[in-house]
């Protein structure tokens, strides 16, 4: 059983592992300093369908049962799936993942969905309640522009703070089987600086991913220099660097150990993307693409994965509501052999 050690922290008593893993991602992604680590690219944004929608909840659909079909496993196997993205009630998940049959918690947790949905389907494997489970979200550019900005026909201008939502997807399977753990993690604290610009999520997002590093880390009596990389998604150029400013104020430099999964999928001179990429598809699809094969290949032996999000909606913003954020972190580390 998870074992308590602070305030939405814990460790996992019976180190569940990740025993698959599946990435996929849209032709700008493909076309990125990471195109080559991702399963599948994805040249057509419509994916054969008739609407963005219908071609992101296929995105999904193809990331679990590529994860499946690398375990070597059926469906019937899944004893859960926790799944979620950005699209209002979490269409994407429920179009996409309903013919599997599978029992289904959907999450929201925005752009920290990858994490919550490690963090849900980690416990509920370490608990005893299923033998395996599947976390698994998606982003696409297209339905995210359609509901928080502007059509793409109105052709708007962006912000130098920016980021561009990644059409990308990425599934786990977590059971008692494979060469990566879950050691433990770090539930989120909701957290609000007042910030009010759609077009500024770094910004919005750092101080979330700081608080959470920073529990961890005290919680856990361990420093940077303990971990090989602790990775964010997606705070982009601008949240990167007030992330390491707030977390050096509080004495904790992890400048050396840092990486943003929203700065890594793009490259901004070539691809135009402002600070870099967003959406839950973009740490996913890094964090399975890139971070899971390095764990796998004992290339990197120790990780955190904190994913964050922004808790708005559109009406919210209509109404001049700030933008809570939240950051969901995971602890992953290869098993010594």
């Amino acid at each position: 059983m998870a074992e308590y050690i602070d305030s939405g922290i814990f460790n996992l008593s019976s180190r569940p592992r990740i025993q698959s893993y599946a990435s996929l991602a849209g032709k700008k992604e493909g076309e990125g300093p990471l195109g080559r680590y991702f399963d599948l690219v994805v040249e057509d944004s419509h994916f054969g369908k008739d609407t963005w929608e219908k071609a992101e909840s296929h995105f999904q659909c193809e990331a679990l049962s590529m994860a499946i079909r690398k375990a070597e496993l059926t469906k019937e196997d899944i004893g859960a799936v926790c799944a979620g993205d950005l699209v209002n009630q979490c269409i994407s998940s429920t179009y996409g993942l309903r013919e599997f049959e599978i029992p289904y918690i959907g999450i929201y947790g925005a752009c920290s969905t990858m994490a919550e949905g490690l963090i849900l389907s980690s416990v509920l494997v370490d608990s005893g309640a299923v033998k395996s489970c599947a976390a698994v979200t998606s982003s696409h550019f297209s339905t995210a522009e359609r509901q928080f900005r502007f059509p793409l026909s109105y052709g708007n201008q962006r912000t130098p703070t920016s980021q561009w939502t990644c059409t990308a997807s990425g599934a786990v399977i977590v059971s008692q089987t494979g060469n990566t753990e879950l050691v433990g993690g770090c539930i989120g604290k909701i957290t609000d600086m007042d910030v009010t610009d759609m077009n500024n999520m770094g910004a919005a997002m750092a101080p979330a991913a700081a608080e959470t590093i920073r529990r961890y880390l005290t919680a856990t009596g361990t420093v940077p220099e303990n971990y090989d990389c602790i990775v964010t998604g997606d705070l982009g150029t601008t949240g990167s660097r007030l992330l390491l400013e707030f977390l050096l104020k509080q004495g904790i430099d992890i400048s050396k150990q840092h990486h943003d999964c929203g700065v890594m999928i793009f490259d901004p001179e070539t691809q135009d993307t402002r600070c870099g990429g967003s959406g839950c598809g973009c740490s996913a699809s890094v964090l399975c693409g890139y971070f899971l094969p390095m764990l796998e290949r004992g290339e990197i032996q120790n990780m955190l994965f904190a994913a964050t999000g922004a808790l708005m909606s559109p009406v919210s913003v209509q109404q001049g509501e700030s933008i809570p954020t939240i950051s969901h972190l995971v602890h992953l580390r290869r098993v010594q052999q």
